[in-house]
């Protein structure tokens, strides 16, 4: 059988792994789907969606020299349809592409995902000023300018002195002799 890229045949699944499936399309021809192209729908277990020996249709994504082809299940079918934007120009009425929002909110019915929730500032405990009240802003104070100045002054002196130390560090390991044996 010759075979163009691009075109839908027919075949059938001989074998099934973790990463795709393998497809005869005729008695010397056998292609593998990646577990990508299976279906339109994010796939975990390829056993869900096929089965040895099942008939299916498949796109030839492409031949490699080597006699390697890639197939395709879902570009074989046509495209899923959509549902029409309710609301900012997005399917299912979601925000639109610059305004995400709390993104928390939005999923699995208003509840976040397992492992992702971050309470929002309003949901947090108030905090305790008593006994550390939080300095209060003084606009005729200049002190912005003038501690950003000393912290980097700081930071540089700090850096010049560690860089210092392990030059010398360096040095004395590369003029004492190697303990070979």
């Amino acid at each position: 059988m010759q075979l163009e890229v691009g075109k839908i045949y027919e075949g059938k699944v001989t074998g099934i792994t973790k990463f795709g499936a393998f497809v005869e399309l005729d008695k010397d021809t056998t292609g593998m789907v990646h577990i990508s192209e299976v279906a339109n729908t994010f796939v975990n277990e390829i056993k869900d969606h096929l089965q040895e020996g099942q008939t299916v249709k498949v796109k030839v994504l492409s031949m490699g020299e080597d006699g390697k082809i890639s197939l395709s299940i879902k570009k074989a079918q046509p495209a899923p349809q959509r549902r029409p934007a309710e609301r900012g120009g997005r399917p299912n009425g979601g925000a639109p592409r610059g305004d995400r929002g709390d993104r928390n909110d939005k999923r699995q019915g208003g509840r976040p995902q397992q492992g992702s929730f971050r309470p929002r500032r309003d949901d947090r405990p108030p905090q305790d000023f008593s006994k550390n009240p939080p300095p209060i802003y003084d606009p005729n104070q200049n002190s912005g300018n003038a501690d950003f100045e000393d912290m980097l002054s700081k930071f540089k002196a700090s850096s010049d002195e560690k860089f210092s130390d392990l030059k010398k560090i360096t040095d004395n390991k590369r003029r004492s002799p190697s303990r070979r044996k």
